[in-house]
């Protein structure tokens, strides 16, 4: 029984990549993040990294140098770089949260392609924005999520396409960290905008809504709540700041929870975590009215399936498991969402990760930190585009 259910979500063989041109690459911010980017598009055999900006002085100059790329123009800022630029395929955006919406909107502007690292932004209202002046553009805009990329996560969406589960009515997903708190600006209002909501909330949420078709989010009751990030006592040092100035510089959600109503009557139970006492606030649970799936959880959350998934179901009256073993990867998820994208500009075929999804996992997660502060269910409201 198990050989024939599984034989359903067989993988397709994808024929080897024919590259035909060399694409001209900008990175706008060279933090942690960016690092990621460079080393990935330096794997490239059709890259060249022709441009580098960042507000902090020098420090674009030291990741060149890191990385071998002497030869690339270096800014202070991104605006400098689009002025002088002219010639650019792509851009990486891999500022701190708060700046996503004006870097690649000015790039979009500037009609260049952009991949934009997660999450989208922090407002529904940004987002907003960022899609109108992609369709004003014409150029093509994906968005940062790797683990779409992973075998087993394309699995749970064949899974569900498949139509194994009948038609799904509710769905328990999050993800959490024991202890696993960012410093840098990941933890302010005023660089982050949010905190484990857009680190790896925004991935949990991306893993359920793209295995059921992205289903527009209608209302949220939210709750959020940082009693980790500001006590010392569950902070660390950095090199510019002690645990305690970390801990008094805390001011972004460190958990948060919803119960979100889906249009076609899906409830979504969501929970999301940096810290806690916990090693994890429980499995994912797809729900359907032929069979459920249970998604293992990580004890570090990272965007990841924690074990075998279990599909549960009837076959003749008899109450079956059929487990669903983890498929092999071969670690390179950074490096297919670069070739994706670079893949998708000379392509008809659209993002790989495309904003119009994303708009509604930024809406869930501007909704649950509005419903939160407000201390009741709210209607999630998204602007004609």
């Amino acid at each position: 029984m198990s050989d024939t259910v599984l034989s359903n979500f067989t993988q397709t063989v994808q024929e080897e990549r024919q590259y035909s041109r060399k694409y001209r690459v900008a990175i706008i911010g060279t933090g942690w993040i960016a690092e990621a980017h460079a080393e990935s598009y330096l794997a490239q055999p059709d890259v060249e990294i022709v441009a580098l900006a960042d507000l902090i002085p020098g420090k674009a100059a030291a990741f060149a140098k890191r990385y071998g790329i002497e030869n690339a123009h270096l800014y202070g800022h991104h605006t400098e770089m689009l002025a002088a630029e002219k010639d650019l395929d792509a851009v990486s955006v891999c500022t701190y949260n708060r700046t996503h919406a004006e870097c690649t909107i000015d790039c979009l502007k500037a009609g260049i392609n952009v991949l934009l690292e997660k999450p989208m932004c922090v407002t529904t209202e940004e987002a907003v924005e960022i899609i109108r002046a992609e369709k004003e553009s014409g150029k093509l805009l994906s968005i940062g999520f790797q683990p779409r990329m992973d075998e087993n996560m394309q699995m749970i969406k064949r899974i569900v396409d498949s139509g194994a589960l009948g038609e799904v009515y509710y769905i328990q997903t999050g993800g959490g960290r024991r202890r696993g708190i960012p410093n840098s600006t990941f933890i302010e209002q005023k660089t982050a905008g949010l905190g484990a909501l857009g680190d790896i909330g925004c991935y949990s949420l991306d893993m359920v809504l793209n295995a059921i078709g992205y289903p527009k989010p209608l209302t949220v009751t939210g709750y959020t709540s940082n009693f980790f990030g500001t006590n010392e006592m569950y902070m660390k040092p950095d090199r510019f700041h002690t645990a305690k100035e970390n801990a008094d510089r805390f001011d972004v959600d460190d958990f948060a929870a919803a119960f979100i109503r889906l249009e076609g009557g899906i409830i979504l139970d969501f929970r999301i975590s940096w810290a806690m006492h916990l090693d994890t606030p429980g499995d994912t649970v797809i729900l359907g009215k032929k069979a459920a799936l249970r998604i293992p959880s990580t004890e570090c959350w990272n965007g990841t399936v924690g074990g075998p998934m279990k599909l549960y179901t009837d076959v003749a009256g008899e109450q079956v498991v059929t487990e669903i073993p983890i498929l092999p990867s071969d670690g390179k998820l950074f490096d297919r969402k670069i070739r994706s994208f670079l893949d998708a500009i000379d392509s008809d075929k659209g993002a790989p990760v495309p904003s119009s999804q994303i708009l509604y996992n930024q809406a869930i997660i501007d909704g649950i930190c509005k419903s939160a502060k407000l201390g009741r269910e709210i209607k999630i409201q998204i602007p004609e585009i």
